[in-house]
């Protein structure tokens, strides 16, 4: 259950005319955090580190199809800024070998002097090319790319909520269900193989589906009485994260790969919602309005009693997720007066920081695989799109185009 887009949600269930007794809960929960914010939460300074080191790069290659589509990858990365050839620290070349194959040469020096070379392959050219800008990315940050990943997210350009998937620069768009119904939530096998989603197609209640990418097969993962939401699974793939109110109210579950064998991991009178995985798979964090208002909790994947996060930077918290590699990361959604914020907690220094400031609401944040970019969605009255942004300089980028109409709740996986 996504807090911070309740009200987009509830209209949607009240169009399609959704079971009553959904709606209401879902617009009691809109409801916790309009009521609760009568004045404006401080919000402290942005940390923006503007003064990081940027690598000046050159990217050259004779397929200039090939050259366009790798400046545009870099430019979406915070920690590299393209100069023409002898104005930089490092040139990347990128020779094509057949036809998805790719030689990454990395040069540097004056005269140019080849450091380091290494071909990599692909479904077709264009995936080599990304893969090998990856391989750059590592070989001069010591840190894996993230331009070959792709993206899952929730779309609206067919009339109806559905599940598409795309590289992460949007030359490949592809629409994976057709419930004509409410889909949403979409969430990856670690393969990327297949993806896991709810929809509300089926009955009007909200169940969990899990859909093969190869063969577009659908089948039911979770479908209890009441609400079945979720489905994210743990690094591994091992084991699928998921809210499920057959007690009565939304606490969080574990099962296997499939969905089964189910171990409950939240026991309270409370909502709970949004389970996020901690990379090594140990903690789970989620949402909680134990307290009165929603905020953030972790608890053991083992269970027992679960523990406040302590944001402390606003009223409404929601939406967690974890960073891949830092484990003292969590980025989430925040209210801040009348709109919505991503924000950062950091467990060691038990701080948060703000990550974005401005008219609209940016919610929904995912991580990429580096730890240090993640992709959220951008929404005002008019629109909803996806945004990538550097958590390091907060270097911007918009991805989703304006011709797939409103698009939201992304989704990452690395490709392998």
């Amino acid at each position: 259950m996504k807090f911070a887009m309740l009200n987009h949600t509830s209209i949607i269930l009240m169009r399609n005319l959704f079971v009553l007794s959904v709606t209401v809960l879902l617009l009691l929960w809109t409801l916790v955090p309009v009521i609760g914010q009568t004045h404006e939460i401080n919000m402290g300074e942005i940390v923006r580190q503007s003064d990081r080191e940027v690598k000046l790069i050159s990217i050259l290659s004779s397929d200039k199809a090939v050259q366009n589509h790798i400046i545009t990858a870099f430019n979406l990365h915070g920690a590299y800024a393209i100069k023409p050839s002898g104005q930089s620290n490092f040139t990347f070349r990128f020779i094509p070998v057949g036809s998805d194959r790719m030689q990454l040469a990395i040069e540097s020096g004056n005269p140019l002097k080849t450091q380091y070379t290494e071909t990599v392959s692909g479904r077709d050219r264009e995936e080599a090319a990304l893969r090998a800008a990856d391989l750059a990315v590592f070989k001069t940050l010591g840190v894996p790319g993230f331009f070959a990943g792709k993206l899952a997210f929730v779309g609206d350009r067919s009339g109806h909520n559905e599940i598409y998937t795309s590289d992460l620069l949007f030359t490949r768009v592809r629409q994976i269900t057709r419930d004509q119904s409410h889909s949403i939530l979409p969430h990856w096998s670690p393969d990327g193989s297949r993806i896991n989603y709810t929809s509300y197609y089926r009955n009007g209640f909200p169940d969990i589906y899990t859909i093969d990418l190869t063969t577009l097969q659908r089948n039911t993962m979770a479908s209890f009485r009441g609400t079945n939401m979720g489905g994210e699974y743990n690094s591994r793939g091992t084991e699928v994260a998921m809210v499920l109110s057959g007690t009565g109210n939304t606490e969080i579950y574990i099962g296997n790969s499939l969905g089964l064998n189910l171990r409950r991991i939240t026991s309270s009178p409370a909502m709970e919602s949004d389970p996020t995985w901690s990379p090594n798979g140990e903690r789970i964090a989620f949402t909680s309005n134990r307290l009165g208002k929603p905020q953030l909790f972790e608890v053991s994947t083992r269970g027992g009693d679960a523990k406040r996060i302590p944001t402390n930077n606003s009223g409404n918290c929601t939406e967690p997720s974890w960073n891949p590699r830092h484990a003292n990361i969590i980025a989430f959604t925040a209210a801040v007066g009348k709109e919505f914020e991503i924000a950062l907690f950091d467990f060691n220094k038990k701080q948060s920081r703000w990550l974005t400031r401005g008219a609209g609401d940016a919610i929904e944040p995912c991580w990429t695989q580096d730890g240090r970019h993640l992709v959220y969605t951008a929404r005002t009255k008019k629109y909803q799109r996806l945004i990538l942004i550097d958590t390091e300089t907060g270097k911007m980028q918009r991805l989703s185009p304006d011709n797939l109409g409103d698009v939201f709740q992304a989704a990452y996986v690395s490709t392998r």
